[in-house]
């Protein structure tokens, strides 16, 4: 089940440039930076009402955030959806005929279980689903 909207990713070239953006223009609370080595990404965290927007810096032009600017430039990356349990939405999307980047759940920041829908089957959005504590 669907719970949220637990963040948006925004794809930018740099966490230093972005930052004072949305900390000091917009005046969101700003949780912090978290690394992904995995996904090769640094994250900084702000904390809109009860959804997070996390903006997204490359750390390697060869992972998934860095093709992403690559190809599009910076701006909204995906959606994330706050759910239950992220292996049974995966299955449920999948048994709909859905097109997974990930079969199964792997570890995203603070330790959450995800996995991405294609952009292909979800009319050009790039969709997270999300299991686990929101973090900070």
């Amino acid at each position: 089940m669907i719970r949220k909207i637990q963040h948006i990713g925004v794809a930018v070239q740099s966490l230093s440039d972005a930052i004072p953006f949305y900390r000091d223009v917009l005046g969101l609370e700003f949780l912090g930076i978290e690394e992904v080595a995995e996904q090769k990404v640094r994250t900084a965290i702000f904390r809109v009402g009860e959804s997070t927007i996390e903006v997204l810096e490359s750390t390697s032009p060869d992972g998934p955030v860095g093709k992403f600017l690559e190809k599009n430039g910076e701006g909204i990356h995906h959606l994330c959806l706050r759910v239950d349990d992220a292996a049974a939405a995966l299955a449920r999307a999948r048994e709909k005929g859905v097109r997974l980047i990930d079969e199964s759940p792997r570890t995203g920041v603070h330790g959450m279980k995800i996995g991405f829908l294609h952009p292909k089957s979800t009319f050009g959005v790039l969709t997270e689903f999300a299991e686990g504590e929101d973090g900070p």
